[in-house]
């Protein structure tokens, strides 16, 4: 097992192949100050490059998930001026905003599936979060919420874009137009989370088990169908078949298929190498 303390918003542990990210900061509510958005994708870059996790799990402390945005963010003049000329406090705003976004798609970059277990309040910015993952898994008083219009302001990380991908477009209007909060068993009917938990403790045994799963199954076959889901969702039937057979023509090899037939004979579980490390071009 190997771990990794020294983000201020999270705690990392990989263990079996699986990748456990906690939010830490359970006395603030989990918002999402500054030092989160710059950690996130620095976290989970380091997940791929550092270590041979197969999975990512998304967890987090205390009696919400996460209360969004801390609103610090943008009362710091740094980063947001808030006095000058207008052309250029709106083309800074829109930088900042373009920033926010590439943060939280870092789990949607993520070339292994990324799982998110959700309780207690998931507002705001947090929804934008758990919209980027690949599946959401919740307990029974969880609630979700478009935060962002009570607030006065149009959501603008990722939730207005993701969310009509997963639920019903009637319906994402109007929590987005009403702001109000959704229930867990209402998420789950409308296919926001894949299933709901008595309470924290049977949602992460539940969430460690489909990862697990996840883990023992061959990791090139697994990061390309992230792949093409990813693809097939913004793009044509049409583009998505041409696409998942050029896939095939370059990716694909017999190694990992012969391996998982040799293993059902001998009637054990296959072991699979691990992918190589992700890695900047000049990396050693």
């Amino acid at each position: 097992m190997t771990a990794n303390n020294d983000y201020n918003c999270f705690t990392v542990t990989v263990e079996n192949r699986i990748a456990h990210v906690r939010l830490n900061r359970p006395d603030e509510l989990n918002t999402m100050n500054k030092a989160f958005w710059l950690e996130l994708p620095q976290c989970i870059r380091a997940i791929e490059v550092e270590s041979d996790a197969r999975v990512i799990v998304i967890s987090s402390t205390g009696k919400h998930f996460s209360a969004g945005m801390d609103l610090s963010v943008f009362s710091d003049p740094s980063a947001v001026p808030m006095n000058g000329d207008p052309g250029r406090m709106a083309e800074n705003l829109r930088r900042v905003v373009l920033q926010l976004q590439d943060s939280l798609s870092s789990l949607e970059r993520a070339r292994i599936p990324v799982l998110v277990a959700i309780q207690g309040g998931c507002i705001g910015g947090a929804l934008d979060l758990v919209c980027a993952a690949d599946s959401r898994y919740c307990t029974r008083d969880a609630f979700f919420t478009i935060k962002e219009t009570e607030l006065g302001m149009t959501a603008d990380v990722g939730t207005l874009q993701r969310l009509p991908k997963l639920m019903p477009q009637g319906l994402v209007r109007e929590l987005a137009y009403t702001g109000r909060k959704f229930s867990a068993d209402e998420a789950r009917e409308q296919g926001l989370v894949n299933r709901v938990f008595d309470d924290a403790e049977n949602m992460m045994e539940g969430v460690m088990k489909i990862a697990a799963d996840i883990a023992a199954n061959s990791p090139l076959a697994v990061t390309g169908c992230k792949e093409m889901l990813n693809y097939s969702r913004d793009h044509t039937v049409a583009d998505s078949l041409n696409y998942v057979a050029t896939w095939q023509a370059g990716m694909f090899r017999p190694n990992d298929m012969m391996l998982t037939f040799q293993a059902k004979a001998q009637k054990q579980t296959a072991e699979y190498p691990d992918l190589f490390a992700v890695k900047s071009l000049f990396e050693g």
